[in-house]
């Protein structure tokens, strides 16, 4: 027997009413921004990406080279930003556009 007790919600953009649950799962789905690299690649949390170029980083008195690996990444929500951990750098944030998938 299917369960029939979610609530109906209308969803102004398709002009229906949907329940609740799936309204929500749809929202969720838009909310989420697909981050891209300098190639086109879609970037996840815990992905391993290499730098294209070299960077300069602002207050820490230090170059990034090129081919530098930066292992482990967070996505932060913006679609052109990614927050990164490297050693000798607290709270490094990284324009996607200067980075390629490993």
């Amino acid at each position: 027997m299917a369960d029939n007790d979610d609530d109906y919600i209308y969803d102004e953009e398709s002009g229906e009413w949907l329940p609740a649950s799936e309204l929500a799962a749809k929202r969720d789905a838009e909310a989420q921004v697909e981050v891209r690299d300098a190639v086109g690649n879609v970037l996840a949390d815990g992905d391993a990406v290499t730098l294209i170029k070299d960077l300069t980083v602002k207050g820490a008195g230090q170059t990034l080279k090129q081919g530098t690996v930066i292992p482990s990444i967070r996505l932060t929500g913006d679609a052109q930003e990614i927050d990164c951990k490297y050693p000798g750098i607290k709270g490094l944030v990284l324009r996607a556009e200067f980075v390629r998938k490993r």
